[in-house]
Protein backbone atom coordinates (compact mmCIF):
# COMPACT_ATOMS: atom_id res chain seq x y z
CA UNK A 1 0.00 0.00 0.00
CA UNK A 2 2.82 2.45 1.04
CA UNK A 3 4.71 1.28 -2.75
CA UNK A 4 1.49 2.65 -3.79
CA UNK A 5 1.13 5.83 -2.50
CA UNK A 6 4.80 6.11 -3.21
CA UNK A 7 4.10 5.73 -6.77
CA UNK A 8 1.48 8.28 -7.02
CA UNK A 9 3.14 10.86 -5.12
CA UNK A 10 6.33 10.49 -7.59
CA UNK A 11 3.98 11.01 -10.19
CA UNK A 12 2.25 14.10 -9.37
CA UNK A 13 5.53 15.47 -8.21
CA UNK A 14 7.00 14.96 -11.37
CA UNK A 15 3.80 16.04 -13.06
CA UNK A 16 3.89 19.71 -11.60
CA UNK A 17 7.44 19.62 -12.18
CA UNK A 18 6.75 19.59 -15.75
CA UNK A 19 3.93 21.33 -15.82
CA UNK A 20 6.19 24.66 -14.24
CA UNK A 21 8.67 24.09 -16.84
CA UNK A 22 6.60 23.85 -19.88
CA UNK A 23 4.88 26.64 -18.32
CA UNK A 24 7.91 29.28 -17.95
CA UNK A 25 9.12 27.99 -21.72
CA UNK A 26 5.25 28.99 -22.72
CA UNK A 27 6.01 32.17 -21.10
CA UNK A 28 9.41 32.94 -22.54
CA UNK A 29 8.24 32.03 -25.80
CA UNK A 30 5.50 34.72 -25.24
CA UNK A 31 8.15 36.68 -24.49
CA UNK A 32 10.49 36.52 -26.86
CA UNK A 33 7.55 36.94 -29.39
CA UNK A 34 7.09 40.52 -27.72
CA UNK A 35 10.11 41.95 -28.82
CA UNK A 36 9.85 44.95 -31.35
CA UNK A 37 12.32 46.64 -33.37
CA UNK A 38 12.77 48.93 -36.13
CA UNK A 39 14.98 49.43 -38.89
CA UNK A 40 16.35 53.73 -39.43
CA UNK A 41 14.78 54.67 -42.44
CA UNK A 42 15.69 57.75 -44.91
CA UNK A 43 13.68 59.04 -46.76
CA UNK A 44 11.66 62.45 -47.26
CA UNK A 45 9.81 62.69 -43.83
CA UNK A 46 6.76 65.08 -43.95
CA UNK A 47 5.63 66.85 -40.68
CA UNK A 48 1.69 67.71 -41.90
CA UNK A 49 -1.49 69.63 -39.52
CA UNK A 50 -4.76 68.47 -40.09
CA UNK A 51 -8.39 70.06 -39.87
CA UNK A 52 -11.50 69.94 -41.36
CA UNK A 53 -13.93 72.44 -42.72
CA UNK A 54 -16.39 72.92 -45.62
CA UNK A 55 -16.16 74.25 -49.05
CA UNK A 56 -17.18 77.99 -49.67
CA UNK A 57 -16.65 80.81 -52.52
CA UNK A 58 -13.81 82.77 -52.23
CA UNK A 59 -16.66 85.48 -53.96
CA UNK A 60 -20.10 85.70 -51.94
CA UNK A 61 -21.55 89.47 -51.60
CA UNK A 62 -24.14 91.85 -51.59
CA UNK A 63 -24.76 94.54 -54.54
CA UNK A 64 -25.90 97.67 -53.20
CA UNK A 65 -27.34 100.99 -54.48
CA UNK A 66 -25.04 104.06 -54.14
CA UNK A 67 -27.82 106.67 -54.64
CA UNK A 68 -30.94 107.77 -52.76
CA UNK A 69 -34.03 108.20 -54.12
CA UNK A 70 -33.17 106.73 -57.80
CA UNK A 71 -36.11 105.49 -59.94
CA UNK A 72 -35.04 101.97 -61.18
CA UNK A 73 -35.45 101.73 -65.46
CA UNK A 74 -34.84 98.17 -65.74
CA UNK A 75 -33.64 95.42 -64.38
CA UNK A 76 -30.97 93.44 -66.85
CA UNK A 77 -30.47 90.67 -64.70
CA UNK A 78 -32.25 87.56 -62.90
CA UNK A 79 -30.99 84.80 -60.22
CA UNK A 80 -29.28 82.29 -62.13
CA UNK A 81 -27.49 84.49 -64.68
CA UNK A 82 -23.63 84.17 -65.21
CA UNK A 83 -21.93 87.70 -65.13
CA UNK A 84 -18.73 89.35 -65.42
CA UNK A 85 -17.23 92.18 -63.68
CA UNK A 86 -18.26 95.46 -65.04
CA UNK A 87 -21.44 94.35 -66.97
CA UNK A 88 -24.83 96.45 -66.21
CA UNK A 89 -26.92 94.93 -63.86
CA UNK A 90 -29.20 98.03 -63.14
CA UNK A 91 -30.36 101.15 -64.76
CA UNK A 92 -31.99 104.24 -63.56
CA UNK A 93 -34.46 106.63 -65.23
CA UNK A 94 -32.41 109.76 -64.96
CA UNK A 95 -29.60 108.43 -66.97
CA UNK A 96 -27.02 108.02 -63.32
CA UNK A 97 -24.36 105.94 -63.65
CA UNK A 98 -25.81 102.25 -63.41
CA UNK A 99 -25.18 99.41 -60.94
CA UNK A 100 -22.54 97.04 -62.07
CA UNK A 101 -21.21 93.35 -61.15
CA UNK A 102 -18.59 93.58 -58.70
CA UNK A 103 -16.93 90.28 -59.65
CA UNK A 104 -17.20 87.68 -62.35
CA UNK A 105 -20.19 85.10 -60.83
CA UNK A 106 -23.65 84.25 -60.35
CA UNK A 107 -26.55 86.11 -59.79
CA UNK A 108 -28.32 84.52 -56.82
CA UNK A 109 -31.09 86.94 -55.83
CA UNK A 110 -32.81 89.97 -57.14
CA UNK A 111 -34.42 92.02 -54.79
CA UNK A 112 -35.92 95.33 -56.76
CA UNK A 113 -38.22 95.49 -59.81
CA UNK A 114 -38.59 98.21 -62.56
CA UNK A 115 -39.93 101.29 -61.39
CA UNK A 116 -39.06 101.58 -57.81
CA UNK A 117 -36.31 103.82 -55.97
CA UNK A 118 -33.76 102.45 -54.25
CA UNK A 119 -31.60 104.28 -51.08
CA UNK A 120 -28.13 104.41 -50.60
CA UNK A 121 -26.96 101.07 -49.20
CA UNK A 122 -30.03 99.40 -49.82
CA UNK A 123 -29.30 95.50 -51.20
CA UNK A 124 -30.42 95.15 -54.66
CA UNK A 125 -28.50 91.58 -55.70
CA UNK A 126 -26.56 89.09 -54.74
CA UNK A 127 -23.21 87.69 -56.25
CA UNK A 128 -21.55 84.38 -56.12
CA UNK A 129 -18.88 83.13 -57.96
CA UNK A 130 -18.57 79.04 -57.76
CA UNK A 131 -15.77 78.48 -59.65
CA UNK A 132 -13.36 79.96 -57.32
CA UNK A 133 -13.47 78.05 -54.17
CA UNK A 134 -12.10 78.06 -50.88
CA UNK A 135 -12.32 75.85 -47.95
CA UNK A 136 -11.93 77.04 -44.54
CA UNK A 137 -10.86 74.69 -41.51
CA UNK A 138 -10.39 74.58 -37.86
CA UNK A 139 -6.73 74.13 -36.47
CA UNK A 140 -6.13 73.10 -32.82
CA UNK A 141 -4.52 76.73 -30.49
CA UNK A 142 -1.87 73.82 -30.37
CA UNK A 143 -0.67 73.97 -33.95
CA UNK A 144 -1.60 77.11 -35.26
CA UNK A 145 1.60 78.54 -34.57
CA UNK A 146 3.11 76.29 -37.41
CA UNK A 147 0.78 77.24 -39.92
CA UNK A 148 1.79 80.02 -42.06
CA UNK A 149 0.59 81.60 -45.58
CA UNK A 150 1.43 80.05 -48.63
CA UNK A 151 1.64 76.56 -46.99
CA UNK A 152 0.88 73.41 -49.70
CA UNK A 153 -2.11 71.83 -48.75
CA UNK A 154 -3.23 67.98 -49.74
CA UNK A 155 -7.69 68.35 -49.56
CA UNK A 156 -10.07 65.56 -49.35
CA UNK A 157 -13.99 65.93 -49.53
CA UNK A 158 -16.14 63.54 -48.14
CA UNK A 159 -17.98 63.61 -51.92
CA UNK A 160 -15.41 62.54 -54.08
CA UNK A 161 -12.97 60.00 -51.40
CA UNK A 162 -10.90 58.93 -54.09
CA UNK A 163 -10.05 62.16 -55.56
CA UNK A 164 -7.15 64.69 -53.67
CA UNK A 165 -7.35 68.24 -54.35
CA UNK A 166 -4.88 70.78 -53.51
CA UNK A 167 -4.17 74.22 -52.09
CA UNK A 168 -2.28 76.98 -50.47
CA UNK A 169 -2.94 79.05 -47.10
CA UNK A 170 -4.24 81.88 -47.44
CA UNK A 171 -5.61 83.56 -44.49
CA UNK A 172 -5.16 82.78 -40.68
CA UNK A 173 -7.74 83.98 -37.98
CA UNK A 174 -6.72 86.50 -35.55
CA UNK A 175 -9.09 85.38 -32.92
CA UNK A 176 -9.86 81.42 -32.22
CA UNK A 177 -12.87 79.97 -30.95
CA UNK A 178 -13.61 78.15 -27.80
CA UNK A 179 -15.37 75.27 -26.90
CA UNK A 180 -15.39 72.89 -24.03
CA UNK A 181 -12.08 74.17 -22.59
CA UNK A 182 -10.27 74.54 -25.88
CA UNK A 183 -9.84 76.76 -29.01
CA UNK A 184 -9.40 76.85 -32.81
CA UNK A 185 -8.60 78.80 -35.14
CA UNK A 186 -9.64 79.35 -38.94
CA UNK A 187 -7.40 78.61 -41.57
CA UNK A 188 -8.44 79.71 -44.98
CA UNK A 189 -6.98 77.23 -48.16
CA UNK A 190 -7.84 78.47 -51.87
CA UNK A 191 -8.79 75.16 -53.91
CA UNK A 192 -6.49 75.06 -57.20
CA UNK A 193 -8.40 73.17 -59.09
CA UNK A 194 -12.45 72.84 -57.45
CA UNK A 195 -13.48 70.72 -60.42
CA UNK A 196 -16.88 69.02 -59.33
CA UNK A 197 -16.75 71.02 -55.86
CA UNK A 198 -20.26 72.63 -54.36
CA UNK A 199 -20.39 75.25 -52.01
CA UNK A 200 -21.10 73.36 -48.44
CA UNK A 201 -19.30 69.79 -48.67
CA UNK A 202 -17.29 68.89 -46.27
CA UNK A 203 -13.41 68.76 -46.45
CA UNK A 204 -10.52 67.29 -44.73
CA UNK A 205 -6.84 69.74 -44.88
CA UNK A 206 -3.84 68.19 -44.21
CA UNK A 207 -1.46 71.47 -43.89
CA UNK A 208 2.39 70.76 -44.96
CA UNK A 209 4.48 72.36 -42.40
CA UNK A 210 7.86 71.03 -42.81
CA UNK A 211 9.87 68.68 -45.11
CA UNK A 212 13.04 67.53 -45.19
CA UNK A 213 14.75 65.09 -47.66
CA UNK A 214 17.27 61.84 -46.94
CA UNK A 215 16.13 62.26 -43.13
CA UNK A 216 16.93 59.61 -41.13
CA UNK A 217 13.97 58.33 -38.66
CA UNK A 218 12.24 56.17 -36.62
CA UNK A 219 8.96 55.32 -34.82
CA UNK A 220 8.52 57.56 -32.25
CA UNK A 221 8.31 55.41 -29.53
CA UNK A 222 11.76 54.30 -30.14
CA UNK A 223 13.66 56.98 -28.58
CA UNK A 224 14.28 57.05 -24.94
CA UNK A 225 14.79 60.24 -22.38
CA UNK A 226 17.09 59.38 -19.21
CA UNK A 227 18.40 63.16 -17.26
CA UNK A 228 17.43 65.42 -20.76
CA UNK A 229 19.67 63.14 -22.91
CA UNK A 230 18.23 60.93 -25.58
CA UNK A 231 19.04 57.93 -26.62
CA UNK A 232 17.88 54.52 -28.68
CA UNK A 233 18.98 50.74 -28.41
CA UNK A 234 20.75 49.22 -31.41
CA UNK A 235 20.34 46.04 -31.90
CA UNK A 236 23.99 44.77 -33.27
CA UNK A 237 23.68 42.62 -36.48
CA UNK A 238 25.71 39.34 -37.48
CA UNK A 239 29.51 40.34 -37.73
CA UNK A 240 32.62 38.72 -39.10
CA UNK A 241 34.80 38.45 -35.70
CA UNK A 242 37.66 37.83 -37.19
CA UNK A 243 37.90 41.66 -39.68
CA UNK A 244 36.59 43.40 -36.78
CA UNK A 245 37.52 42.01 -33.68
CA UNK A 246 36.20 45.21 -31.26
CA UNK A 247 32.40 44.68 -33.23
CA UNK A 248 29.73 43.78 -30.92
CA UNK A 249 28.37 40.24 -31.23
CA UNK A 250 25.13 39.25 -32.88
CA UNK A 251 22.14 39.81 -30.75
CA UNK A 252 23.82 42.18 -27.99
CA UNK A 253 22.33 45.32 -27.61
CA UNK A 254 23.94 49.23 -27.44
CA UNK A 255 22.90 52.44 -25.78
CA UNK A 256 23.46 55.03 -28.29
CA UNK A 257 22.78 58.96 -27.58
CA UNK A 258 21.02 60.83 -30.65
CA UNK A 259 19.82 64.22 -31.16
CA UNK A 260 16.24 64.49 -32.68
CA UNK A 261 15.33 67.24 -35.66
CA UNK A 262 11.28 67.54 -37.20
CA UNK A 263 8.69 65.15 -36.28
CA UNK A 264 5.05 63.82 -37.11
CA UNK A 265 2.42 61.86 -34.42
CA UNK A 266 4.40 58.30 -36.15
CA UNK A 267 7.91 59.17 -36.74
CA UNK A 268 11.01 61.28 -35.35
CA UNK A 269 14.03 62.03 -37.32
CA UNK A 270 17.38 61.19 -35.82
CA UNK A 271 20.11 64.14 -36.69
CA UNK A 272 22.90 62.73 -35.02
CA UNK A 273 23.41 58.98 -33.13
CA UNK A 274 22.56 56.74 -35.69
CA UNK A 275 23.35 55.65 -39.20
CA UNK A 276 20.63 54.16 -41.91
CA UNK A 277 19.94 50.36 -41.77
CA UNK A 278 20.78 49.94 -38.15
CA UNK A 279 18.02 48.49 -35.84
CA UNK A 280 16.85 49.57 -32.59
CA UNK A 281 14.43 47.97 -30.08
CA UNK A 282 11.40 49.21 -29.25
CA UNK A 283 9.03 48.76 -26.42
CA UNK A 284 8.44 45.45 -25.02
CA UNK A 285 4.63 45.04 -25.52
CA UNK A 286 2.68 43.91 -22.00
CA UNK A 287 2.19 40.39 -22.41
CA UNK A 288 -0.70 37.91 -20.30
CA UNK A 289 0.11 36.04 -17.11
CA UNK A 290 3.15 36.29 -15.45
CA UNK A 291 5.43 38.16 -18.23
CA UNK A 292 2.73 40.73 -17.67
CA UNK A 293 3.02 41.02 -13.73
CA UNK A 294 6.77 41.27 -14.87
CA UNK A 295 6.31 44.60 -16.68
CA UNK A 296 4.03 46.03 -14.36
CA UNK A 297 6.87 46.00 -11.80
CA UNK A 298 9.48 47.23 -14.05
CA UNK A 299 7.18 50.03 -14.82
CA UNK A 300 6.80 51.09 -11.64
CA UNK A 301 10.51 50.92 -10.32
CA UNK A 302 11.01 53.93 -13.63
CA UNK A 303 9.31 56.10 -10.62
CA UNK A 304 9.11 60.12 -11.91
CA UNK A 305 10.88 59.24 -15.31
CA UNK A 306 7.46 59.64 -16.89
CA UNK A 307 4.76 57.33 -18.66
CA UNK A 308 6.18 54.98 -21.39
CA UNK A 309 3.55 54.84 -24.65
CA UNK A 310 3.50 51.14 -25.87
CA UNK A 311 5.09 49.00 -23.14
CA UNK A 312 8.50 48.66 -21.17
CA UNK A 313 11.93 49.83 -22.68
CA UNK A 314 13.83 45.99 -24.30
CA UNK A 315 15.36 44.33 -21.72
CA UNK A 316 13.37 46.31 -18.90
CA UNK A 317 16.20 48.61 -17.78
CA UNK A 318 13.85 51.03 -16.66
CA UNK A 319 16.18 53.78 -17.29
CA UNK A 320 13.74 56.21 -19.13
CA UNK A 321 10.67 56.80 -21.27
CA UNK A 322 10.34 57.00 -25.23
CA UNK A 323 10.28 60.63 -26.11
CA UNK A 324 7.00 62.36 -27.75
CA UNK A 325 7.72 64.98 -30.53
CA UNK A 326 10.53 67.59 -29.68
CA UNK A 327 13.96 68.65 -31.40
CA UNK A 328 17.39 68.99 -30.33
Amino acid sequence: MKKVIWILVSVLVIGFVGFQYYKSKTVSTEAAAQTRTAVVQQGKLEVKISGSGTVEPVTSEDIKATDDNNEIDEVLVSAGDKVSEGDELITFTDDSDPITAPADGTITTVSVLEGERVTNGQVVAHLTDYKDLQTVVAVDELDITKIKKKQTVSLTVSAYPDTTYTGKVTAIAAEGTSANGTSTFDVTIHIDKPTNLKVGMSTEASILTQSKENALYVPVDGVYINNNEKYVIVTAASTDSSSDVSAPSAGTSQQKTVKTGISTDEYVELTEGVTAGETIQLPELATSSSSNSQGGMMRGNMGGMGGMTGGVPPGGNGQGAPSGRGGN
